[in-house]
C-alpha cells in the first residue's frame, strides 16, 4: 500500500476548502492550488472549490485534482468517513463482516491522485473505526467487488474507478450488502453522513499503520479463483470449446480487462483471444483513444479491426476500462454490427441449456438500479437467467448482481464457438431470433449539455407539457400510450400511477411508450454531462420489412429530438459522430 502523508510530500502543505477547519495533507495537490493562484486562474479555482460533489446512486465521479468538486485524498477521506458512519448506523455487525475495496489503474500525476492511493485511504478510514477492510492488492475488474460482497457476506463494497470516462476522471462506486449498487434512500443517507463528517479523523491519513493492521485483508487470490469457478456454471459446451478453431480478437482499451478475460476464456477451455497489444496493459494515459468507451465504435475499435484482419478473425470483443461492460462486433460484407444482449439471452435461456422458455427476448433498456431487483427475485426462490442495460452492460450470472464484462466475454466466446459448429454466425443467429420473436430495432445517442438549469428546464417542460403535471400525449403525429417518470415516481401503466421500479430524484429519466410499438427513454448520465436517449421499435413476428421498420424508427427519433430535446433552442451539442 502507498505510504502515509509524510511519504506524499511536505506534511505541512495544506489548504482550507470548507468553512470547517479542514486541511489537505498532500503536497502535490497543494502545489496545484498554488500554481492556479500564481497564474490568476480564477475560473479554474471556482470550478475546483465552488461546489462540493454530490453523492448519488452512481456514487461519485469527477476529475482528479484539488478542491471539493474534485477527486482527491481529502474528498475520498470525507466520503469514506460518511459512508462508514452510515454503515455503522445500518449494521450492528459491521465490525465482524467488513467492507471490500477494489480499484482500477487510473492515475493523475499532477495532483498525486490514483485509484490505488484512494483505495488505500478508504481502507485506512474503515480500519480506524475497527472495520475489516478487504482491500485487493492489485487492480481488478469492477465485477469482482460485488462478487466479493455476496461471496463473503460483507456489509458493503467500494470500487474506485471512472469506468469509461476521460483519463482525468476518477470515481467512487458503492455496493450494498445484497451485492448490488445502492438505491434510494441509501444515497441520500450516505450524502448526509458525508456532510456531517467532513473533518478528517487523525487516523484517516495513516495508510502506513493501516497496512500493518490485522483488519486489513487481501482477498485477491481467493476471489479470483472463486469467481472463475463460479462462472463455469454457465459453460455448457466445454467439449466444443476445446476443439474450436474460432478466432476472436479482444481489447481491454488500456484498462484492467486483459488478464481477467484471458483467465475466463481458459476457465471455459476456449482458445485464447488475440489481444490488441497496443491496448493490452493498463495505461492511465489511454494513448491510442480519445475517449475510452467501446460504445463510441470505430474510433475505439480500429486497432482491433486491423488485428482481426491480420489474423483472419471475424469477431471482436471490447471491454471498457473497468471491464464491467462488453461490446461485440462482427465483420460484415459492408458494415460492422455491435450487439450481444439478445444473443446472450438466447444462449442462457434455451440455446445451450437444452430447454425452452416462453420468454420475450426483448432488447429493452434496463436501468442500472434494476440489477438490485435480481436479488429480490432470487430471495423469492426464482431463477434469474439474465439482465442487461442497453449501454452494453450484461449480468450473465447471479453471482454478480451488476454488469460483468468478464463473464459476458467468456459466455459470448462460447456462443461464437458453438454457432461455428452449426456453420452459423452471430448475425445469422440474431436474425433467427428476430424471425421467431420479431425484430427489435434500436437507435441510441446523446446530446452534451454542461448547463444543469437547461437540463432541468428541458425535463420540467415534458412534465408540464400542456399545463401543470401533464405529459405529452403525442410527438409529431406519434401517439403516446404510456409515460413512466423515474425521477418523480409516476407510471401511467400502474393502477395507482406509482412506478414499481426504483426512483431517484437526483437524476432525470422519462420513458415514453408509443402506439406503434416504439419506446423511448430520455435520461441524464450519472457520470457525464450528457442527456441520453434510447429508442426501440418492437415489431411483431413476421414483419420483416427492415427498410420500412428502420424508416419508422428514424422518423420517431427525429420527432423526439426536434420536439422534446429542441437542441437549437437549448444549445445542445450533438454526439460528435452524429
Amino acid at each position: 500500500m502507498p505510504g502515509g502523508p509524510d511519504q506524499q510530500g511536505d506534511h505541512h502543505s495544506h489548504y482550507t476548502i470548507t468553512s470547517a477547519v479542514t486541511v489537505v495533507t498532500n503536497a502535490k495537490t497543494a502545489a496545484c492550488v498554488r500554481e492556479m493562484v500564481k497564474n490568476g486562474a480564477v475560473d479554474e479555482l471556482k470550478k475546483c472549490f465552488g461546489a462540493r460533489m454530490e453523492f448519488g446512486t452512481a456514487g461519485l465521479r469527477a476529475a482528479m485534482g484539488p478542491g471539493v468538486s474534485r477527486m482527491n485524498d481529502l474528498t475520498i477521506i470525507q466520503t469514506t468517513q460518511g459512508f462508514c458512519r452510515y454503515l455503522e448506523q445500518c449494521f450492528a455487525d459491521l465490525k465482524e463482516r467488513g467492507v471490500v475495496i477494489g480499484f482500477d489503474a487510473r492515475e493523475h500525476t499532477a495532483s498525486g491522485g490514483s485509484s490505488k492511493r484512494f483505495a488505500s485511504l478508504a481502507a485506512a478510514v474503515l480500519i480506524s473505526r475497527g472495520v475489516p477492510a478487504y482491500l485487493f492488492s492489485a487492480f481488478t475488474p469492477t465485477p469482482y467487488v460485488p462478487f466479493t460482497v455476496s461471496h463473503l457476506g460483507l456489509c458493503a463494497g467500494i470500487m474506485v474507478t471512472a469506468s469509461h470516462n476521460p483519463k482525468q476522471d476518477n470515481g467512487y462506486k458503492v455496493y450494498w450488502e445484497n451485492g448490488a449498487q445502492i438505491i434510494p434512500p441509501h444515497d441520500k443517507g450516505i450524502a448526509a453522513a458525508i456532510e456531517e463528517n467532513l473533518e478528517p479523523w487523525p487516523e484517516s491519513w495513516d495508510t502506513n499503520t493501516a497496512s500493518k493492521s490485522p483488519l486489513l485483508k487481501d482477498p485477491y487470490q481467493d476471489i479470483h479463483r472463486e469467481y472463475l469457478q463460479s462462472i463455469q456454471q454457465h459453460c455448457f459446451h466445454r467439449e466444443v470449446n476445446k476443439c474450436s478453431e474460432v478466432k476472436i480478437v479482444h481489447t481491454s482499451v488500456h484498462g484492467v480487462g486483459h488478464v481477467f478475460v484471458q483467465a475466463a476464456f481458459k476457465a471455459f477451455d476456449l482458445r485464447p483471444p488475440y489481444a490488441v497489444k497496443e491496448q493490452e496493459d493498463p495505461d492511465p494515459e489511454f494513448p491510442t483513444v480519445e475517449y475510452p468507451n467501446p460504445e463510441e465504435g470505430a474510433g475505439v475499435l480500429n486497432l482491433s479491426f486491423a488485428l482481426a484482419d491480420r489474423e483472419g478473425a471475424t469477431v471482436v470483443f471490447a471491454n471498457d476500462p473497468d471491464a464491467d461492460r462488453l461490446a461485440v462486433a462482427e465483420k460484415q460484407p459492408r458494415l460492422v454490427t455491435v450487439y450481444v444482449g439478445c444473443l446472450c439471452c438466447y444462449l442462457l435461456c434455451y440455446g445451450c441449456c437444452k430447454c425452452r422458455y416462453d420468454t420475450n427476448l426483448s432488447t429493452s433498456y434496463f436501468l442500472p438500479l434494476s440489477f438490485s431487483l435480481a436479488k429480490q427475485l432470487l430471495d423469492q426462490g426464482k431463477t434469474v437467467l439474465f439482465a442487461f442495460e442497453e449501454a452494453i452492460g450484461y449480468m450473465c450470472s447471479p453471482a454478480v448482481l451488476d454488469k460483468d464484462g468478464v463473464s459476458a466475454a467468456a459466455i459470448a466466446g462460447e456462443l461464437v464457438s458453438y454457432l461455428a459448429t452449426k456453420n452459423t454466425s452471430l448475425s445469422q443467429q440474431l436474425k433467427a431470433v428476430y424471425d421467431e420473436y420479431g425484430y427489435h430495432l434500436t437507435k441510441n445517442s446523446y446530446f452534451i449539455c454542461h448547463d444543469q438549469n437547461t437540463i432541468k428546464q428541458l425535463f420540467e417542460r415534458l412534465r408540464n407539457y400542456e399545463g401543470e403535471e401533464s405529459y405529452p400525449k403525442e410527438c409529431q403525429g406519434f401517439a403516446i400510450t404510456a409515460v413512466r417518470d423515474l425521477t418523480t415516481g409516476y407510471d401511467s401503466n400502474q393502477p395507482d400511477s406509482k412506478a414499481i421500479l426504483p426512483t431517484s430524484k437526483s437524476s432525470q429519466m422519462i420513458t415514453f411508450t408509443f402506439a406503434n410499438g416504439g419506446v423511448a427513454t430520455m435520461r441524464t448520465s450519472g457520470t457525464e454531462p450528457k442527456i441520453k436517449y434510447y429508442t426501440e421499435l418492437c415489431a411483431a413476428p413476421g414483419n420483416s420489412d427492415l427498410n420500412q421498420l428502420n424508416a419508422e424508427l428514424n422518423n420517431l427519433v427525429d420527432a423526439i429530438v426536434e420536439n422534446f430535446f429542441q437542441p437549437k433552442k437549448n444549445n445542445l451539442t450533438p454526439r460528435p459522430d452524429s
